[in-house]
């Protein structure tokens, strides 16, 4: 095969062999632009795409302690008494005792909470008060009344259980 390419090679007229030369010259240079040109390309969008994980992996590491943070605190306390009278007496303490129309227990980890009128801000900073001793609101129903800020709400909240 490759004295059958030198006699080729050899039966080309000198300028015959010099053009095929500067043409495969030309060639080879094109191709290794184009090499060198989607590298630079590629390295730049994994130059991005560094950045990006870079991000993700300072909040990974920052959810992780986060976490370990969360499973070192010590347990919930067993609860005192029951999940209805506790939720009374946070109506009562955020001085929202006067616009709960009736609260009902469902169960013993579960109180259906049900409020006349309402300003709407102190009923969410007496959701986080709850949520502060570990009694989530499971389900909710929110009506706007006509005073503007005023709603009305049915809510149901249940104890979290321990981890």
């Amino acid at each position: 095969m490759n004295a059958q390419l030198r006699k080729l090679w050899e039966s080309r007229s000198p300028r015959d062999r010099v053009i095929i030369a500067a043409l495969a010259a030309i060639v080879g240079a094109m191709l290794y632009l184009s090499l060198v040109i989607s590298a630079y390309r590629a390295r730049a969008q994994l130059g991005t795409s560094v950045s990006v994980l870079r991000g993700q992996a300072l909040h990974l590491d920052a959810d992780a302690r986060e976490l370990e943070r969360a499973r070192a605190a010590p347990a919930a306390p067993a609860p005192q008494s029951d999940l209805r009278t506790q939720v009374q007496a946070q109506a009562g303490a955020s001085g929202l005792a006067s616009a709960v129309a009736r609260i009902d227990a469902r169960d013993a980890d579960h109180v259906e909470v049900v409020f006349g009128s309402v300003p709407f801000a102190d009923w969410l900073a007496w959701v986080a008060s709850l949520q502060a001793q570990r009694i989530r609101l499971e389900t909710s129903r929110i009506e706007a009344l006509k005073t503007p800020g005023l709603v009305s709400v049915t809510a149901t909240f249940a104890r979290s259980k321990p981890q």
